[in-house]
């Protein structure tokens, strides 16, 4: 007589089924919500020229885009182009005889769309200017008794102005758009994760377990900036200095999720794949300035592997002046988590085996014997 299979109860299928698809939709939500929130705002830039001419220009500015910069006065044109460098500006205006627009297409190709926006902004101000000048004049020299032909002559002699836009530090030419850099960030984070979840489903013992994910950070890391450098050509800069970077962002997140396995069991893994993937990687702002995120969802964004490897990743490729010790400690602090909970939860797991017939008192008599040297 064949056994009675036991079916799972209606009400626990729908149950399923109803908590699958609320996963999906978080997953969604997560992952479309910072994309869709996200508007241009508090965008650093600095502008230089006379005090005049500067607050003329941030009050228009201003006025055309409510919130949209968040703008500094600077001495000249080089104190921008050094701010730009060290990323404490995404771009710059430089007013006077030979007006210009700095930007940084490096920085995030959507930086470079509003400044290119802002250049549009102040050739129209410009032009409209020498316009109304030249009507003046003309309409002085007429006053004066000037012929017709005197007039037009003014109107005429007026020079036209041009307002460059400068790209200060542009993207390689085999990532002009950027998109590179930008695709490339989520790879990085599903790497991570998929090294700590089969580092904790295959390996067993805590040092084995840190030396798989050494291995593997390190190897990730050589594989991953040969493929997005010499082959692509989306990483720039020091070949070596790339690979300690993701080598790095690997290895926290590769730690952490093992950790966590360690520590409360499979549940671990989940935990550290939301943290990584659901959390960290949206809020990464890989695709445009954190100051575009809405409240400071940005800075914390930077918090996380994800934003702080994106953001180290760029810096060492187009930005070497920037300083890179904010995103190193991130990463750091990351992969010292990781380490901590995978010793706590290998301690935490072991167990003391009692004998029978064997306590503490035999134990100790046992110690004390002395030991017979041949």
């Amino acid at each position: 007589m064949s056994e009675r299979i036991a079916h799972t109860t209606w009400g626990r299928s729908v149950l399923i089924g109803i908590a699958a698809s609320v996963a999906i939709g978080v997953v969604v939500l997560a992952f479309l919500w910072p994309t869709v929130t996200a508007k241009p705002q508090n965008l650093p830039i600095a502008v230089t020229g006379q005090s005049a001419q500067v607050d003329a220009v941030i009050n228009a500015l201003d006025k055309a885009e409510p919130g949209l910069f968040d703008v500094t006065k600077v001495s000249d044109r080089g104190a921008i182009v050094t701010g730009i460098k060290h990323r404490d500006y995404d771009g710059g205006i430089v007013i006077g005889t030979t007006p210009e627009v700095l930007t940084a297409s490096a920085a995030s190709p959507a930086v470079t769309q509003v400044m290119t926006a802002v250049q549009g902004v102040l050739q129209k101000q410009v032009t409209a200017g020498i316009q109304q000048a030249a009507q003046a004049g003309a309409q002085a020299a007429a006053a004066k008794g000037a012929s017709a032909e005197q007039v037009l002559q003014a109107l005429g002699s007026v020079p036209s102005v041009t307002v460059k836009l400068t790209d200060v530090v542009p993207l390689a030419s085999t990532d002009s758009r950027g998109t590179g850099m930008a695709a490339a960030a989520f790879p990085l984070a599903l790497g991570g994760m998929i090294g700590g979840v089969l580092i904790s489903l295959l390996i067993t013992g805590v040092w084995r377990r840190l030396t798989a994910t050494a291995v593997y950070a390190v190897a990730a890391g050589l594989i991953v900036v040969s493929v997005l450098q010499p082959w692509f050509g989306i990483l720039q800069g020091s070949f070596v200095g790339n690979v300690g970077a993701m080598a790095l962002a690997v290895f926290a997140t590769a730690s952490f999720i093992v950790g966590m396995s360690s520590l409360i069991g499979p549940a671990g893994i989940a935990v550290g794949a939301v943290v990584t993937i659901l959390i960290g990687n949206p809020l990464a702002s890989a695709t445009q300035p954190t100051q575009f995120m809405p409240g400071a969802w940005g800075a914390v964004g930077q918090w996380f592997v994800p934003g702080s490897a994106a953001t180290l990743l760029r810096d060492l490729s187009y930005f070497p002046s920037a300083s890179i010790a904010f995103p190193l400690l991130v990463l750091a602090g990351w992969s010292v988590l990781g380490i901590v909970l995978q010793v706590s939860g290998h301690f935490r797991s072991r167990e003391v085996v009692h004998v029978d017939g064997w306590d503490d008192e035999d134990a100790a008599a046992q110690a004390a014997k002395p030991v017979a040297v041949a």
